[in-house]
């Protein structure tokens, strides 16, 4: 069995594969700002640790690190999850404070969860562990009013690769999963009075995916994996 901490677990992506992996008999962390959601998730899971912290927040992300390792001994993997797609608009109608909030939660949130579980990794003994980074079909092309997510998740992108080469001294492997329109309440709300609903994926398939990557040996990793719905306009025309 692993330790696998979960950030942005309280909802979406990040509580179903909280949901997948403590079914598995893993000892999970579950880190997001809503305690309630949290504690309501961990009911009658004694592997489940609740971890309530804002990811912007360097004092509470160590915290909430430092609490997990505490009761499981080592951190295995972590899937940097949390995000936030932010309001959909043009960039002459956005604000410089707007685009920073969403700068803050997938940039600096996500850089600041990296950094504890790296460090935690790389202390450790035996040494190393697993970083999966949660991207977006936006880190490659971006949907419309969207400048701020799309700036956010190419930076991810540049991350995992930082941390992937950085890593190898520690046997600390870092990778990326895009994900295109999983069927989420996040998704729900940007698509929400579209001409057409778009083509959609269900979150179940997104969690096998995770769960692979975080299955595999030390010595492999999946550097990068796109799980999108087959019949999106991403790859040509269409």
């Amino acid at each position: 069995m692993k330790t696998i901490l979960i950030t942005g677990a309280s909802s979406g992506i990040g509580a179903a594969c909280a949901m997948y992996f403590l079914a598995q008999g893993h000892e999970v962390g579950l880190m997001a700002r809503s305690k309630d959601k949290l504690e309501e998730l961990a009911r009658n899971h004694a592997n489940a640790h609740v971890l309530p912290a804002d990811v912007t927040s360097e004092g509470e992300v160590d915290a909430a690190f430092e609490a997990f390792v505490a009761k499981t001994g080592r951190l295995d993997v972590l899937f940097n999850n949390a995000g936030t797609f932010g309001r959909a608009a043009y960039a002459d109608d956005l604000s410089p404070e707007e685009f920073a909030q969403t700068l803050a939660v997938n940039v600096t949130g996500m850089f600041l969860c990296a950094r504890a579980g790296f460090g935690q990794m790389r202390r450790q003994s035996p040494q190393g562990g697993r970083i999966i980074n949660n991207g977006s079909i936006s880190a490659h092309t971006p949907r419309p009013m969207s400048v701020a997510y799309t700036t956010t998740k190419h930076a991810i992108t540049g991350l995992t690769k930082s941390l992937s080469l950085d890593g190898r001294d520690f046997d600390i492997a870092c990778g990326q999963i895009d994900i295109g329109n999983a069927r989420t309440d996040l998704l729900e709300g940007i698509v929400a009075g579209a001409a057409e609903r778009p083509p959609m994926i269900e979150v179940g398939d997104v969690v096998k995916a995770v769960s692979y990557m975080a299955g595999l040996p030390p010595e492999a990793n999946v550097q990068f994996m796109t799980v999108m719905a087959t019949k999106m306009p991403y790859v040509g025309r269409g």
